[in-house]
Order: structure tokens, then C-alpha cells, then sequence
């Protein structure tokens, strides 16, 4: 992953790699490193951090109370698109995600809370490509 430039790379075998288009934001910015994909979600349900609340108290009143906490079920609606998956490193949950957006027009700009988003139809594909254990790398940006 390619944070500063905007892109995410799928490596295929034989030299190829399919590249995305990603928005990413300041904590996107921050971390790089290693990480694997620990698990998939398929329309996750989307439960908004409390520095995310901090920031933003006005999506509090989209919250609903769902089985992992306060949080907006999944669908179209949510903004944690039609797909995520989730990176740890080692038995840490990195916080950090790769999911699709209900907001296709910001992709290219830095405007997520530390995740990274791609358009619905690209993470669908990146989903049906991606097995858990797939190793992810984050290049560091040199920006901050």
C-alpha cells in the first residue's frame, strides 16, 4: 500500500500486481508496517471510535445499539461500504482497515480516520482475492 501516492497494490503471481485507487488520512499517514489480514466482513456494521465521536458528536445520532456496542448496521449507508478487512500484527488488532466507502468521489484524498478506502466495487474485488494471513505492507509517506 502506497499511502502518499494514493494506491494499493495487489501482487499477482508473475510479476503482475492489479493497482487500486485508496483515500487515506492522517493516521493513514502515521502508521506503516507489516500487518496480515486477520478477517473479513462482508457489509460490516461500523462502530465509530471515541476520538471519532470526539471529532465528529454530530454521527451520534445515526447510532443504533448493536450486538459489539453503539455503532450504524451495515449497508449502503455505512461507512464502512460493502466490504473490510481487518489487519493485525501478530494477536494485535492494528485498528487499521481496508474497506469500501459510501463516498466513491473522495477516493484519491486524504479524509478517513486512519483507514483506508476504496470504491465499493474495487474492495469487492480485493475481497474475493484476499485470503486471511494475506501479508499487507504500508509504505511510510515521510509526510507529518
Amino acid at each position: 500500500m502506497d499511502p502518499l501516492h494514493h494506491y494499493l497494490y495487489y501482487v499477482e503471481g508473475g510479476g503482475q500486481a492489479r493497482r487500486y485507487g485508496i483515500a487515506v488520512g492522517g493516521e493513514g499517514f502515521g502508521w506503516s508496517g507489516v500487518a496480515t489480514v486477520h478477517s473479513k466482513q462482508e457489509w460490516p456494521d461500523w462502530y465509530p471510535t471515541k476520538e471519532i465521536i470526539e471529532r465528529h458528536p454530530e454521527l451520534t445520532a445515526g447510532l443504533k445499539e448493536l450486538p459489539g456496542g453503539q455503532g450504524m448496521p451495515g449497508g449502503p449507508d455505512s461507512p464502512l461500504g460493502a466490504r473490510a478487512l481487518y489487519l493485525w500484527q501478530g494477536n494485535k488488532d492494528t485498528l487499521y482497515r481496508i474497506h469500501g466507502t459510501n463516498e466513491p468521489w473522495k477516493i484519491g484524498s486524504n479524509v478517513s480516520s486512519g483507514c483506508i478506502r476504496m470504491i465499493n466495487d474495487d474492495v469487492i474485488d480485493l475481497y474475493d482475492r484476499v485470503r486471511i494471513s494475506t501479508k499487507v505492507v504500508v509504505l511510510a509517506s515521510n509526510v507529518g
